[in-house]
């Protein structure tokens, strides 16, 4: 078992607030996610025999949905939109400069497991173009100015 008693309680408590087995899903894997920091087959697997749903939905929600990284990631997951407008606005050129600045390029992690780097499609946030995302937290209106005290602001909090 991958998932740890407190992580499966929580699941179980999250089935009570769905009339539907299925509506509990993204919960579920929220709750796995935030245990282990990634999902892989197993957690599918367990998910679905907790909540008593094909593993094939579980494995099909959890894929369709970047939140959910399929292999381990850094402290800060940094996701960069590359939608029409983000790519419009410089979102390459962002990509470009957090991999200079970070010394890894789109879908590393750094040395020290503090930064990875991915772009996303659509974040959903185009009248602030460009953006991105760091696990929960939305930056928007990106300059290199900024970039680089958002990433001096994470490497203090370590």
């Amino acid at each position: 078992m991958i998932l740890n008693k407190i992580s499966i309680a929580e699941i179980k408590e999250r089935m009570v607030k769905y009339p539907r087995r299925k509506s509990v899903i993204l919960p579920a894997l929220t709750v796995a996610y935030r245990q282990v920091g990634h999902l892989s087959d197993q957690i599918y697997r367990e998910i679905s025999d907790i909540i008593e749903v094909p593993y094939i939905e579980v494995a099909e929600a959890a894929s369709f949905y970047t939140m959910f990284p399929k292999e381990p990631v850094g402290k800060y997951l940094i996701q960069v939109c590359h939608n029409i407008s983000c790519a419009l606005l410089g979102a390459d050129s962002l990509v470009g400069y957090l991999e200079e600045k970070l010394g890894i390029k789109k879908g590393e992690t750094t040395p020290d497991n503090l930064f990875t780097l991915i772009s996303v499609e659509c974040l959903g946030s185009c009248a602030s173009a460009p953006m991105m995302q760091i696990n929960d937290k939305y930056y928007e209106n990106l300059t290199r100015e900024k970039v680089d005290r958002i990433l001096e602001e994470l490497r203090r909090q370590g």
